[in-house]
């Protein structure tokens, strides 16, 4: 079973390699005055961590940045905090195809934003997240330092030391952004 498992999601890796190559991209980030928007792409399966989530959406929302969290979980059932969250959108695993890509219209519609920041919290390195963060149109795409990754999709690389704690994570993750200040912009092409 753990054979035919790796095969198909070694088949979705290259699927998403070959989408990844045809994506073009303006990386595009100011500061954070000036960000009105974050998308998150979190691996919910520790449903402890929703708590430090949740705290921060709040603490955005007083800055009046609108964050939506798209999160794939791979059990059945939804826990019961997940569920009628304006902010958070769940995917399960009956919402992938047969290569562990995401295939529902949540998913289409967080690539297709564009979001000033997007935050990947996906540090066991699901396949639907990773598929999300790849093809994501974000301006600037903060995620954690991975060795093993090739050809990193993130425009920033945090570096923490492990387990790392999302709220850590998170508050480490404001901090560069407000030091990347300079007043003028940073664009490129990817």
């Amino acid at each position: 079973m753990e054979l035919i498992r790796n095969a198909r999601l070694r088949i979705g890796n290259s699927f998403l390699a070959t989408k990844v190559a045809r994506v073009k991209r303006k990386v595009f980030y100011s500061n954070i005055g000036q960000v009105k928007t974050i998308g998150i792409v979190w691996d919910a399966t520790r449903t402890e961590d929703f708590i430090s989530l949740s705290k921060f959406f709040q603490k955005m929302h007083e800055r009046g940045i609108d964050v939506k969290i798209i999160a794939y979980f791979p059990g059945k059932e939804l826990p019961d905090q997940y569920t009628a969250q304006r902010f958070l959108t769940c995917i399960r695993k009956n919402e992938t195809n047969l290569f562990y890509l995401p295939v529902s219209h949540e998913a289409e519609f967080f690539i297709k934003n564009r979001f000033d920041i997007l935050i990947d919290i996906n540090f066991s390195s699901e396949l639907p997240l990773s598929y999300l963060t790849s093809l994501s149109a974000a301006g600037f795409k903060v995620g954690l330092f991975n060795s093993y990754q090739g050809a990193s999709t993130f425009d920033l690389m945090m570096e923490l030391k492990k387990p790392v704690r999302i709220e850590n994570y998170l508050n480490e993750i404001i901090h560069y952004l407000e030091m990347i200040n300079s007043g003028s912009t940073i664009q490129a092409d990817k």
